[in-house]
């Protein structure tokens, strides 16, 4: 092992100083990473979906299969794995050319990524390897031209990335083989091999082409494609590619201490972490195990409702067009309150539906009324269901025969006694909830129009709602009111949807919305958009389903890099600024958590015990979860992370035990800053100064990820609590 260390290193000094030259200093560090590479990738897979058939559909499939296997689940797992360190940091005299990576050294994923590129090109393509293999060569060598990694892990990504690239097609068709003859019939016989598109299907078998076998077909594609996104979903989460937010750290710390209620929050998503920490431990996956299943309970309610009373081909599409909106997608990973809400107001919708036809039970209405009082234990935005049931009846003129019935009533009476809990929770802490609700909507102050917040909302929503979407939402919501004969699903859904997302866009006349307050919103009106969709301009459909393709493949692809940012550096050879990389409020956290650790290590050499105290509800949050000795205190029924003394509740921790109990010993105090270039110190709260008997500045340091500073934290030692 050490003559091919050795070997190895020697290989890379050839490289990266031997071979060095003026003309190579410039094409190396571009071939590894450049602005046109991106665009020049869009290009190409527009022109594979638009010009390529079913090879070029198909290539492109396998191919994000294929990388999706390489990078976040092989080659990130073996770089954490291995450890090994890149050349730059442990070689004097290293050519480097590019910046400098924060991941392991071995192996590469750009060679991964490459050859399984090429890999699959072969599969699909064999003529590709004139271009494709001194392509992938050339950027994998650039790799050690530029100082970044070993000729070795090269040489081991590319073997990864060929060995899953073929793996990956290999595996699909085989999947195909097994199950597309029973589960797919009619696409089977047009289709019978997905790694030879143009194969023919060799059978004498007559096969029945009826609209019922069709719908069946569409509906366990769509079955398939949840099955499968929930998977990778839960592999992502898995993984450890991002960390938790500051929300789902303190919803975690409210699932450590069961209440009726919490200070801005009903007790559902505390009890729900806590369920996902009994399963799988206080991990990223335990935390969040829930989100992604929730997210396709809903995707399967919507194409379950679809395939009845639309097209089972309607609900594929509503689930894509779901997949490939930002602000779902959120939703489906992060373990907050918004996936419960959808989920409750949705199936509260669904319910609501069969509970209004002319069928309709008094036991369909008490789903109705389960569903919504199960919504507002998760958040108080369910009240706003109440006002879509008053356009329901308002607008659907055959619902008002249950207005003469119990069933409604019924409804309303199970959902308040839901709310119970949170008015006996509040009672006892003098209606804190009330008035932070209050204060946090405005709704206590004066009424003063502003455009400003209205813009702020409006564009936000146009971005996380994927602008071809929004566009065609707005559009379907439109004609359905505007219709003279109205579908009364399209006009059901639209009074589920439509009423929460207006009155917010009127209420930021006056007060700031957060983007994710609509949620409940978003799939009653991409439900009325595939409906109102559907049937329109026959002569232009082909412009519909291009402007719906186009609206899904971009989604997709913009999920894709929220998922993972670093991979704008895998395309151009650049990382996003911190500033405005949507990831940063999910990374850092633990080298945070194991700065603060390494000051108050340094402290408990004074002999005295020392606990931490977070400016702010989310960092001291994260610090609970990431520092080791907070989770071990908290396993033993105490604390180590604690929020700094408030005169009136801020959050949940005025309501718990502080650390006055501590008289003597000493502290550290951290305050996090968001990224930016040389921030300004500030000074400790008044607090601490008259808590403790001194308090000393340590001063700021940054806190780095991937080379770059994502978050600066001052510390100050606090010594003597009085």
């Amino acid at each position: 092992m050490h003559w091919l260390q050795q070997a190895d290193i020697a290989l890379f000094r050839f490289i990266n100083q031997s071979l060095a030259n003026p003309v190579f200093d410039g094409l190396m560090p571009f071939a590894s990473g450049n602005d046109f590479f991106g665009p020049a990738l869009a290009l190409v897979a527009a022109f594979l979906l638009w010009k390529g058939g079913r090879r070029g559909q198909l290539f492109l499939l396998a191919l994000v299969l294929a990388l999706l296997v390489t990078d976040p689940l092989v080659v990130n797992n073996l770089k954490k794995l291995v450890g090994r360190e890149r050349p730059f940091l442990v070689l004097e005299n290293v050519n480097l050319l590019v910046g400098k990576g924060g991941s392991g050294s071995f192996p590469s994923a750009h060679a991964a990524n490459w050859f399984a590129g090429l890999a699959v090109a072969l599969m699909y393509y064999p003529r590709s390897w004139k271009f494709m293999l001194p392509l992938a060569g050339v950027i994998a060598i650039s790799r050690v031209y530029n100082g970044v990694h070993y000729p070795s892990d090269i040489l081991a990504g590319a073997a990864i990335g060929a060995a899953a690239g073929f793996a990956t097609v290999w595996l699909i068709n085989a999947l195909w083989s097994a199950m597309g003859q029973r589960w797919f019939p009619l696409w089977w016989q047009e289709l019978p091999s997905l790694a030879q598109p143009s194969a023919v299907a060799e059978t004498e078998k007559r096969i029945n082409t009826s609209e019922a076998l069709r719908s069946k077909q569409w509906f366990r594609l769509g079955c398939v494609l949840i099955g499968a996104v929930l998977l990778g979903r839960l592999i992502y989460i898995a993984s450890g590619t991002i960390e938790l937010s500051e929300d789902e750290a303190y919803y975690w710390l409210w699932s450590k201490e069961p209440a009726l209620a919490y200070y801005s929050k009903p007790p559902l998503v505390a009890y729900t972490i806590a369920l996902g920490t009994m399963l799988w431990g206080d991990t990223h996956l335990g935390i969040r195990f829930f989100s992604p299943v929730i997210g396709s309970l809903i995707a399967f309610l919507m194409l379950r409702f679809f395939t009845r009373e639309v097209s089972a081909l309607s609900g594929v599409a509503l689930v894509l067009i779901c997949m490939a909106v930002p602000l779902l997608g959120v939703g489906t990973v992060l373990m907050t309150i918004d996936p419960l809400s959808v989920l409750f107001w949705v199936a509260a919708m669904l319910a609501g539906w069969r509970a209004t036809q002319s069928t309709g039970t008094t036991t369909d209405w008490a789903w109705v009324g389960l569903w919504m009082g199960l919504g507002l234990l998760t958040k108080y935005v369910a009240f706003l269901q109440l006002l879509c049931w008053a356009f329901v009846f308002l607008l659907l003129p055959p619902t008002r025969e249950h207005l003469k019935k119990p069933g409604p009533y019924l409804a309303l009476l199970v959902q308040g006694l839901f709310l119970v809990p949170v008015l006996i929770w509040n009672q006892q802490h003098d209606w804190i909830t009330v008035k932070h609700v209050s204060e946090s909507t405005s709704a206590d102050s004066s009424w003063k129009p502003t455009v400003r917040y209205l813009n702020d909302f409006f564009w936000s929503e146009f971005a996380l709602l994927n602008p071809l979407f929004f566009i065609a939402a707005w559009i379907a919501g439109v004609g359905v009111w505007l219709r003279k004969v109205r579908d009364q699903r399209e006009l059901y859904f639209f009074c589920m949807g439509a009423p929460l997302f207006l009155f917010l866009l009127f209420y930021s006349l006056k007060a700031r919305i957060l983007p994710n307050w609509i949620a409940p919103s978003i799939v009653p009106l991409l439900a009325i958009t595939v409906m109102y969709w559907r049937d329109k301009w026959r002569p232009e459909a082909r412009l519909v389903r291009n402007w719906a393709a186009t609206g899904v493949v971009f989604g997709l692809f913009v999920a894709t890099i929220l998922h993972n940012t670093d991979l704008i550096e895998r395309l151009s050879g650049k990382y996003l600024p911190p500033r405005i990389d949507p990831l940063r409020r999910v990374r850092a956290w633990e080298a945070t958590a194991e700065a603060v650790g390494k000051a108050r290590n340094q402290l408990l050499q004074e002999g005295k015990p020392v606990f931490v105290i977070g400016h702010h509800y989310g960092l001291t949050s994260q610090l609970s979860f990431y520092m080791p000795e907070s989770q071990e205190a908290l396993k033993a029924g105490s604390r180590l992370a604690y929020f700094k003394t408030s005169e009136k509740p801020e959050n949940q921790f005025f309501f718990w035990p502080g650390y006055q109990d501590r008289k003597g010993q000493n502290a550290i105090f951290a305050v996090d800053y968001s990224p930016k270039n040389s921030p300004k110190p500030g000074k400790p709260p008044r607090v601490l100064l008259e808590e403790f008997e001194s308090v000393t500045d340590l001063g700021l340091q940054p806190v780095e990820y991937e080379g770059r500073a994502l978050r600066w934290i001052q510390l100050f030692e606090c010594r003597g609590l009085r």
